[in-house]
């Protein structure tokens, strides 16, 4: 899936379906507030404020104030003169000549003859924090099971056919009916279906999009990557008529087009109440949806379980792309915290699936020769998919004692093994990561490489850095004493025995990784709140067009003011919390960089920005590289059915396009086969139509 809008997926659901469907959240639960505890409020005349006066400022415009090139005199001038974000008109002003288009000749990824039906029990290993789709605490792992991956946006790329046409990707239709590109005066013209509706049965509007970018922009919200995004990368947004708008953009980018159409709105009514108090008012209320399933405040069950159910009378369930898809008619969530206790229920036809990534559970807790699997009554299955791959590796921490030092960190760089980690953990299925872009074609760098495990030079510059002195235990340490020592914080339980690999093979070159396991909740809140030393991590990847790099390597995102005009660093700057910028990358010459990526459109040029950009990461060191897994493995028992391919290219997980159901008569078929002795023919598949050469 790619979304522009979304911030990427943190931490655990990057290795969505390494047991049960997801890894680590970022559970644990607060106390439920009831409504009621609020006092009433109406956002209506602040947003009509700021309809009459938000205007979207030029980057340029931008720079040049703050370079000191024009005055604040000629700033506020120039800004007078420019139009208003928020614009209404009426279908005369629509342009006549526009070619609409609707996605409709595109072929059908999911099978028509899918039954409908049952409940999917799965595992959660932490309770979410909040089921708030915005704010603190709402990028956890259990996101894509409340937005991503259950909300239809205007239209969505299609996931097999990846070619890239004079519009960028392919997308069929989701709340849209229809859009029309004009590419001379940078708009998309989108037309919402007729029957569109939220969950609650409120219908679908352009008021419901007019009301999602000034949501975006609200401070209220507290979510800086969405503020910034909503102000920046859109010029205006043109209401014609209820269901009609227009969504235009500063420049024609070669994913123009995916800009504007995978854009998920905001059920204006819902938000009514928005203001200061958004997170704490929000925590735990449950968005209407465009999408098949919702949560019910019953279903909540602090600690314990969280259930899908599928929307009753769904607007989209008859539609061509969404029929034959989300097909349970419930979603069990239950928290299960220990990998092997969840395994165990599986083996026990308590859950219906588990992600089998992990090398030790495919071949040695569940290998073809296991009864169950030689029975017929689990299936295992391999998928290749061709996708952007997640950044997992180390995330050095440069704001912290030492790790500031550049020597330190290239040194460990090279004190990683993480071919050892391949070949013992992975049991040489996986493949080394070279950089933070790895599987996004030619923008991908061709050339560079991660750094080897190599002694001689760890300590080479170990020493460059005043580390010469071997102690007692191997540990290296500098004429003050300090140890070359640093914490290496995790919440992959699962993964936990990585970092112990990578622990040995460090001390052989005199440096000490002490190692945290956290739950998904502590770690990514450590994370977020830059307390980490390093972290072992990653961010899940949308499989768009070419990287992002401000969310995650722009200074905006590590301090507050991190420079002074003159460029220099300021000397007052503090760490900015709650971004993406794990490594605290502040660098003028990367903001260069990536603001002129941002603004370019044209494709050749960002190549180039991009590798630029992977040359300067790589040089500063602070993100250590560590694997790619090119497949996705699980288990499902007997009666968890799938189309014939098993899953389409771009997909992340078994679960993300929703397109398996349960035979329920297959199931009481197979528990009496069971208790029989009744076996059925084996079922290890391989699906590799997809693997990349």
């Amino acid at each position: 899936m790619r979304n522009f809008p979304l911030s990427p997926r943190s931490l655990a659901a990057l290795l969505a379906g390494l047991y049960a469907l997801v890894l680590a959240g970022c559970g644990g639960s607060s106390d439920e507030t009831a409504s009621s505890d609020f006092p009433p409020q109406d956002i209506t005349p602040e947003m009509e404020q700021h309809f009459a006066s938000f205007k979207h400022i030029p980057a340029e415009l931008q720079r040049a104030l703050n370079e000191g090139e024009i005055t604040q005199e000629e700033y506020d001038a120039r800004v007078a003169e420019l139009p208003l974000f928020f614009q209404f008109k009426t279908p005369e002003d629509i342009p006549a000549d526009l070619v609409w288009e609707d996605g409709m000749d595109l072929e059908e990824f999911a099978d028509p003859n899918a039954k409908k039906g049952g409940t999917l029990y799965a595992a959660i290993q932490d309770f979410p924090r909040t089921t708030r789709l915005v704010g603190p605490d709402s990028n956890g792992s259990f996101r894509p099971f409340l937005q991503d991956d259950v909300v239809m946006q205007f239209a969505r790329r299609h996931p097999n056919d990846t070619s890239i046409g004079p519009n960028g990707f392919h997308y069929y239709p989701g709340i849209a009916k229809e859009w029309a590109a004009d590419k001379a005066n940078k708009t998309v013209y989108i037309r919402i279906h007729p029957d569109a509706r939220w969950s609650d049965g409120v219908p679908i509007t352009s008021d419901d999009v007019m009301f999602t970018f000034f949501f975006y922009q609200s401070p209220h919200i507290k979510a800086p990557w969405y503020n910034n995004w909503y102000s920046t990368n859109y010029t205006q947004v043109t209401r014609y008529d209820e269901k009609t708008f227009s969504i235009t953009l500063p420049e024609v980018r070669p994913d123009f087009l995916g800009r504007a159409l995978e854009i998920e709105p905001k059920p204006a009514h819902f938000y009514r109440e928005l203001g200061p108090d958004f997170p704490e008012r929000y925590q735990w209320r449950i968005q209407p949806t465009s999408g098949a399933y919702t949560v019910r405040p019953e279903d909540i069950v602090k600690g314990r379980s969280i259930t899908l159910t599928r929307v009753k009378d769904w607007w989209a369930r008859d539609l061509k792309f969404w029929r034959g898809r989300y097909n349970p008619d419930r979603i069990r969530f239950t928290v299960v915290r220990d990998t092997a206790k969840a395994f165990e229920m599986f083996k026990k036809g308590e859950l219906d699936q588990f992600g089998m990534n992990l090398a030790e559970y495919w071949y040695d807790k569940l290998p073809d020769t296991d009864p169950d699997v030689q029975a017929g009554y689990i299936h295992k299955n391999v998928f290749y998919n061709d996708i952007p791959r997640p950044t997992y590796g180390l995330w050095i921490n440069r704001s912290r004692h030492l790790l500031d030092n550049r020597d330190i960190r290239i040194g460990i760089n090279y004190a990683t093994n993480w071919d050892l980690v391949i070949e013992k953990f992975a049991r040489g299925d996986w493949t080394r990561m070279d950089t933070t872009a790895d599987g996004f074609g030619e923008f991908t760098h061709p050339t560079l490489k991660a750094r080897p495990f190599d002694i001689e030079k760890a300590r080479e510059h170990f020493a460059r850095a005043g580390f010469t002195t071997v102690g007692g235990d191997g540990v290296l340490t500098n004429a003050a004493g300090e140890r070359l020592s640093f914490t290496i914080t995790t919440g992959y339980e699962a993964l936990k025995d990585i970092p112990a690999i990578l622990r040995e093979e460090a001390l052989k070159c005199g440096l000490e990784f002490r190692i945290e396991v956290l739950d998904g909740t502590a770690a990514w809140k450590k994370a977020q709140e830059k307390k980490h030393d390093i972290m072992f991590s990653a961010f899940g990847v949308f499989p768009e067009m070419y990287p992002r790099y401000w969310e995650t390597w722009h200074s905006a995102n590590a301090y507050d003011k991190a420079f002074l005009p003159d460029g220099s660093p300021n000397p007052e700057r503090k760490v900015k919390t709650q971004t993406n910028n794990l490594c605290i990358l502040a660098d003028p010459e990367i903001d260069r960089l990536i603001d002129a990526y941002d603004r370019s459109d044209d494709a050749e040029e960002m190549k180039k920005l991009a590798w630029r950009l992977e040359e300067l990461i790589h040089a500063d060191g602070c993100f250590v590289p560590g694997f790619v897994i090119p497949f996705y493995r699980n288990a499902t028992w007997r009666w968890i059915r799938n189309p014939e391919g098993f899953n389409v290219k771009i997909s992340d997980s078994w679960i993300q396009y929703f397109l398996f159901w349960i035979d329920e008569d297959m199931k009481k078929e197979t528990r009496e086969a069971r208790r029989a002795g009744k076996t059925f023919p084996v079922g290890i598949h391989v699906y590799d139509q997809f693997k990349a050469n």
